[in-house]
């Protein structure tokens, strides 16, 4: 497992050891993650940025998630803040407030198979810990490149929303240019082409 001072963890599946996993976003070939972080927060706090459908969620890549509503076989989109485009769209397989959302995860832009995520919380002295597990990640593919570069960003956006109240300087930089090239997306991405029904 590594770890750094700032709380984040990332242990590959299957290595048991405190000291052998890989850096995050080196291993394309493995079919499941896991990300861990340690949150200064409440459980509610987290478990509301993690599933709320109200407003942006800013860990997630500024987009809102629109759903007609989080019960188990429920469609939700990852659209942008004005609604216009969707990057990923899913199911919600499981979820049990405020420890457990899993759901299964595509990205629109991509033809590649869905994979799963689940988010585990657990209470611990001072805050939560998160776990971000990756389930079934197609191997090869540009879905799997993207998550295991994607989930140790998310895990530190989360942290840093949650004990700051907004990302790091460099996440909302990120957002800044997603939403400046954003009328550039290809027309599949476009929310016209993915509906909750």
């Amino acid at each position: 497992m590594t770890g750094d001072a700032k709380g984040e963890q990332h242990r590959k599946a299957g290595d048991d050891s405190e000291d052998g996993a890989e850096e995050s976003g080196t291993s394309p070939k493995a079919p499941r993650e896991v990300f861990r972080v340690f949150i200064r927060g409440t459980v509610d706090q987290v478990w509301r940025e993690l599933t709320k459908t109200d407003e942006v969620q800013k860990a997630m890549f500024d987009s809102r998630m629109d759903t007609k509503g989080l019960e188990p076989g429920a469609i939700f989109c990852m659209r942008s803040p004005n609604g216009k485009y969707t990057a990923v769209v899913g199911r919600v397989i499981e979820i049990e407030e405020p420890v457990r959302f899993s759901h299964t995860f595509r990205f629109t832009s991509y033809d590649d198979p869905e994979c799963s995520v689940v988010y585990d919380l657990s209470v611990k002295d001072g805050g939560v810990e998160v776990t971000m597990t990756l389930e079934n990640l197609p191997v090869g593919t540009k879905t799997a490149k993207q998550m295991l570069q994607g989930g140790p960003m998310i895990c530190k956006t989360l942290k840093a929303v949650i004990e700051t109240g907004k990302p790091p300087i460099g996440t909302r930089l990120l957002y800044l240019v997603f939403k400046l090239f954003a009328p550039f997306n290809p027309d599949r991405v476009r929310s016209v082409h993915w509906s909750l029904d």
